[in-house]
Parts: C-alpha cells; sequence; structure tokens
C-alpha cells in the first residue's frame, strides 16, 4: 500500500511528499521511538534510579545514626536520655540531627542556601564599593592602592577563584610540555636522553610537588606583595598535569609521516617553517588529546592542592565545610562535588570541541 502510494504520486507529479510518506510508515515509528529512548528516556531513567538509590541510602545512614545516637543516650543517660534523643530527632531540632550522608532534597537546599549567600555577599561588596569610592579615587590620585573588599568569599566567588587557578595552571602545562615535546620528538637522540627524567616526574604526586613548589616560591616571593597562594597553586597545577601534553607531543612529532619531511626538505624549508606548517598540523590530533588529559588532571588536581595549600577556591571549601562540623556541610560538599565534576565535563567538551575545529581527524569521546 505504501509503495502504491509513493508511485501515484509519483505519477501525478507530487513525488515531494514521499518522505513523510515512509517517514508515516510503521517501521519509521519505531524507529524514531527506539532512538527516542536510547536518548532521552534511558538517561532521565537512570537520573530517577540513581536518585532513588541515593535516597534509599541516606535513609539507611541516617537511621543506623540514628539508632546509635539512641542507644548512646541509652547507655549514659538511661531511658529518659534515649527518649529526649528520640524526641529531638523527631521534632527536626538541628542540634541533634544525624550527620550522615545528606538526601538529594537535602542537597539541593544547601544548593539554594549557597546561591542565596552569594547574593548576600554580592550585595554587600557593591556596597562597601559605594562606600569607599570617594576614599579609593583620592587614593588613586596619590598613586595608593585601592581598597578591596577582603570579606568573606562566596561559594561561587570560589568556583571562579578555582577556575582562574586551573586556566593558568593549564596555560603553564601548554607553553613548558608543547616546545619541549617538539624538541623531543625532532631528535630521537634527545629524546631517548631525557627519557629517565620524564619517567620520573610523571607519577609525582601532586603534594610533592606542591611542597616543592612551595620551597622555592616562598623564597623568590619573599619580600613581595605578589599573591603567592595563587602562585604555588598554579604552578603546581601546571607541573603535575603538564605530563600527558609533553608525551603526546613527542610522539605525535615524532610519528609525522617521513614523506612530509622529505617534502619540506625539497622545498628548502627553514626549521620554523618545517615545524609550523608540517609538523604542527600533522600532530595535532595527539597534541590536543594530551592537552585534553592535560586539563582533566589539572582540574583533578587542584582540588587537593586547594585544600592542602589552604588557597581560595573550591578544595579550600570543601576543606573547610568539612572542618565546620554544621549540619548542613556534608550537604554543601556534596554540591560542591556536583559542581566539580560538571565543570570538568564541560572543560573537557569545550576542549573536545576546539580539537575538532583546528584538527582534520574528528576525535570522538
Amino acid at each position: 500500500m505504501k509503495d502504491r502510494s509513493i508511485h501515484i504520486l509519483n505519477f501525478v507529479g507530487l513525488g515531494f511528499f514521499e518522505p513523510a510518506i515512509r517517514l508515516a510508515t510503521g517501521e519509521e515509528i519505531k524507529k524514531n521511538l527506539v532512538a527516542l529512548l536510547k536518548k532521552v528516556l534511558l538517561p532521565i531513567l537512570s537520573v530517577g534510579l540513581f536518585l532513588l538509590l541515593w535516597h534509599s541510602g541516606a535513609t539507611y545512614l541516617y537511621n543506623v545514626e540514628k539508632d546509635a545516637r539512641i542507644e548512646k543516650a541509652l547507655a549514659d543517660q538511661g531511658e529518659v536520655g534515649a527518649l529526649e534523643m528520640r524526641t529531638c530527632i523527631e521534632s527536626g531540632d538541628i542540634s541533634c540531627q544525624p550527620n550522615t550522608l545528606p538526601s538529594p532534597a537535602q542537597v539541593w537546599t544547601a544548593y539554594k542556601s549557597l546561591l542565596a549567600d552569594h547574593a548576600v555577599i554580592s550585595d554587600k561588596k557593591v556596597a562597601f564599593a559605594e562606600k569607599v569610592a570617594a576614599t579609593n579615587a583620592q587614593r588613586q590620585e596619590q598613586g595608593l592602592a585601592a581598597i578591596t573588599y577582603t570579606g568573606r568569599p562566596s561559594f561561587v566567588d570560589q568556583i571562579f577563584t578555582s577556575l582562574k587557578t586551573v586556566f593558568a595552571g593549564f596555560l603553564l602545562a601548554l607553553f613548558i610540555a608543547v616546545p619541549i615535546g617538539i624538541m623531543l620528538g625532532l631528535s630521537k637522540t634527545l629524546r631517548s636522553s631525557v627519557n629517565w627524567l620524564i619517567q620520573i616526574f610523571k607519577p609525582v604526586s601532586p603534594v610533592v610537588w606542591l611542597l616543592l613548589v612551595f620551597m622555592i616560591v616562598k623564597t623568590l616571593t619573599r619580600g613581595s606583595d605578589s599573591d603567592s597562594s595563587f602562585i604555588i597553586s598554579f604552578i603546581s597545577v601546571g607541573l603535575c598535569s603538564m605530563w600527558a601534553t609533553l608525551v603526546n607531543t613527542s610522539m605525535g612529532v615524532s610519528s609525522v609521516d617521513k614523506d612530509y619531511i622529505n617534502v619540506a626538505k625539497v622545498l628548502q624549508l627553514s626549521v620554523a617553517q618545517k615545524v609550523f606548517k608540517i609538523i604542527l598540523p600533522s600532530s595535532f590530533p595527539l597534541i590536543f588529546t594530551g592537552l585534553r588529559i592535560t586539563l582533566s588532571v589539572a582540574w583533578m588536581v587542584l582540588i587537593a592542592i586547594e585544600l592542602l595549600a589552604q588557597s581560595p577556591g573550591l578544595g579550600s571549601f570543601v576543606w573547610e565545610e568539612f572542618q565546620n562540623g554544621a549540619n548542613d556541610s556534608n550537604s554543601k560538599i556534596i554540591v560542591a562535588m556536583f559542581i566539580i565534576g560538571i565543570i570538568g565535563f564541560l572543560l573537557d567538551r569545550i576542549m573536545l570541541t576546539i580539537q575538532k575545529f583546528v584538527t582534520f581527524t574528528e576525535e570522538t569521546a
């Protein structure tokens, strides 16, 4: 019936309706439904299942912690103390609530609380800037530094601080690893001579890099007004994360097709022309693979470095909340965990998009 309808339409000159008829067939509808199921419904179901398991696990741990508190009160204070503890917990009093894995609803509440806190701090910054505007104008005329807001940073402020640090570390890794990788790729002798150094330093822990950088920077910045914590953080991030780019760049350059190199010799290209017109374009796929890994590693080690160095950022935020021990601290830590993961995913997507624009081969995720 379908083919007959298509033949009739073609006969009367209305063949452009053929795609619509084919789309309306049962086979095409079934195919579209399967595609919809895979792309939309299954991810939604997986999110729902994840939230259900999370809620169930949080409820179980809450009950375990609640029973433990009641039993402790019973052992310490007797029946009266246990009854008071049970009543306090069931009343929702914050002072006696079990402090364990938060539920999805508690995390969502903490997220809204962090946004509200950011709005309050932003208003304080605006009010402070208006208050000292005249004073700062006078100080600028006198050649003095402006008075800046030194209050507590908000959660959003710390996100931007971490992003600034990770991009500074990523650029440092880029400017160190790519040139060195090109030199190692061009010279087999040089590559074999320093390979031992790469293999030793590549697996070194971020903690060790942080301590090493701290030793050097604190001496070089002695008596300086520069932000040493930021310098220490971004240099440590760059040194920890640059090795994937270094190795991939060296591998990409060394594996360039020899025919291309021979063409460069025939054309009598200079070293710079050979690098920028032949070697780098051919090596871009591997170089960008290394850069994607470097950015991912930089984002991961940044959190640990900020936590250890107590420098502003998400790592410091997580540690402060852990030390704080407030009733909503665990929820705020989970919020930070999700934000860290989402930002890491977005950074990888950005690098993948850039890679598709500047390379000849399309890299799949």
